[in-house]
């Protein structure tokens, strides 16, 4: 549905996506691919990988909740948008380092090679991780294409009605 509402909203609206895709492309791609040469010699610019990622997430929970009590309630949709796919990210991670410790154990403690612990953590770990990446790029794109038009959808307006604003289409 596409809304009535101020040009301020609309750009206040942009922020958490643009947030977000900083750290999906810009950390987690860019970033992350020019260090992994250095990390022979230097791990320390890889290293702030999972920090600014971690420091990013974060950030945005707590935005978001706060969200709730101090933006208008255009912004506060589009925060909560971005807040419901930066758990999915947190909970991808998550996978990565469970499926990742997994690996190590089994290298570790139960004799695997260490071709059997490669494959397992890329296929299990990395793939799922990098496929969700993807998808959620062209999510968070689309959103905020979507915050620039004024637009909001269905599902958000369901978890949070406003009977103030004013809809202009449906």
């Amino acid at each position: 549905m596409k809304f009535e509402i101020t040009d301020d909203q609309s750009k206040k609206s942009k922020i958490p996506h643009e947030i977000f895709l900083t750290n999906l492309i810009g950390n987690h791609i860019l970033w992350f691919v020019a260090t992994l040469g250095l990390a022979g010699s230097y791990w320390q610019p890889l290293a702030l990988v999972p920090v600014f990622s971690f420091a990013t997430l974060v950030y945005t929970l707590w935005r978001a909740r706060r969200s709730k009590r101090v933006d208008p309630w255009y912004v506060m949709c589009h925060w909560q948008i971005c807040a419901k796919r930066s758990r999915i990210f947190i909970l991808m991670l998550l996978l990565l380092g469970v499926v990742s410790g997994l690996g190590w154990i089994g290298y570790s403690q139960l004799g695997m090679m260490k071709e059997a612990v490669f494959a397992l953590i890329g296929g299990a770990g990395l793939l799922p991780v990098m496929v969700t990446v993807l998808v959620l790029i062209l999510m968070e794109s689309d959103a905020l294409h979507q915050a620039a038009l004024h637009q909001l959808p269905d599902r958000m307006i369901t978890a949070y009605p406003n009977p103030d604003v004013r809809v202009l289409e449906e």
